[in-house]
């Protein structure tokens, strides 16, 4: 999969999709149940209910893309928390790829630079 840069927002659908959805049931999805423009660049990642499958939706400039991932042995770990999308970052996404519970990972206090402050000369 190609690798998301910083500034593009990923959301994860938090109830369980029908993978048999393809580019047109995943653009609703996102549009009806998340509030999202599935044509804005973002990141959408929808999981069944036994947690072994993972679509991740987006559209670059020639139109959708689906990357799909399926598990021979265990789960995708995600911490449901209410509602029906949680935002997620690069990291934790990769995160939920490789297996890894973001409950577990301590994360130190970084610098973030303010969204829309100008880049330093």
């Amino acid at each position: 999969m190609l690798w998301p840069e910083s500034q593009v927002r990923i959301w994860l659908y938090a109830r369980p999709t029908d993978m048999r959805k393809s580019y047109d049931g995943l653009s609703a999805l996102a549009r009806r149940a998340l509030g999202e423009d599935p044509l804005s660049g973002q990141l959408f990642v929808f999981i069944n209910r036994k947690r072994t499958q993972m679509k991740v939706l987006y559209f670059d400039a020639g139109g959708y893309c689906v990357w799909s991932k399926r598990l021979e042995a265990g789960q995708f770990r995600y911490r449901a928390e209410r509602g029906e999308k949680q935002s997620l970052d690069p990291s934790s996404l990769r995160w939920l790829i490789e297996g890894i519970d973001a409950g577990s990972v301590r994360r130190y206090k970084r610098y973030r630079r303010p969204t829309g402050a100008p880049s330093p000369v």
